[in-house]
């Protein structure tokens, strides 16, 4: 089974001087653009971006990048469960059983981490894994449909579903050999 991929980008990226979807890519293009290319390259189908901060700019890049639906968090200064909610609601719409979660702002998050994260969790809507970094839990998550609404009934304000997680048995694939998956929150960290 295939799945979705949903790429949370609607930030404005208050500490990065501005939204981490428009931050230039080292490889070329910006972080939006990125992050659709490795969903695409992992086998993900649809592919969904949730824009907010600079919403136009952001969807413009997204789509020409291969996205397959933009979708925009009107809320999404209110942090990053605004960003899950919307993109959930957009894969709901599709028929896919399973989703695969990834953060715009993770610059060495490879499709092979997505694949691997993908294939060692399974396939059908009560698949629930993540990505570890040297035993650090980190993304993509990839959550089948069984976990969706306890995962929106959760969610809050920056968290996404750190709660929920944290309180549901899920698998950890361990992927330090591949990326660090440190994010990208100022100029420095680039």
């Amino acid at each position: 089974m295939t799945p979705a991929g949903l790429l949370l980008a609607a930030g404005g990226g208050r500490r990065m001087g501005k939204p981490k979807a428009l931050v230039d890519d080292p490889a070329g293009g910006s972080f939006v653009e990125r992050g659709v290319r490795v969903l695409r390259a992992a086998g993900c189908a649809p592919v969904v971006v949730v824009v907010g901060a600079e919403a136009a700019r952001t969807a413009a890049l997204a789509t020409a990048a291969g996205a397959d639906t933009v979708v925009e968090a009107a809320d999404w200064e209110s942090g990053q469960s605004a960003s899950l909610r919307a993109g959930l609601a957009a894969v709901q719409l599709t028929e896919a059983e399973v989703a695969c979660i990834l953060l715009v702002d993770l610059p060495d998050v490879t499709s092979a981490v997505v694949r691997r994260v993908a294939a060692a969790g399974g396939d059908g809507p009560a698949v629930l894994a993540r990505a570890a970094y040297r035993g650090v839990p980190g993304h993509p998550v990839v959550m089948g449909r069984d976990h969706w609404k306890g995962v929106l009934d959760v969610a809050a304000g920056d968290r996404g579903a750190r709660d929920y997680l944290a309180t549901h048995e899920h698998l950890l694939v361990e992927c330090g050999d591949l990326a660090t998956g440190r994010d990208a929150d100022t100029p420095d960290d680039l």
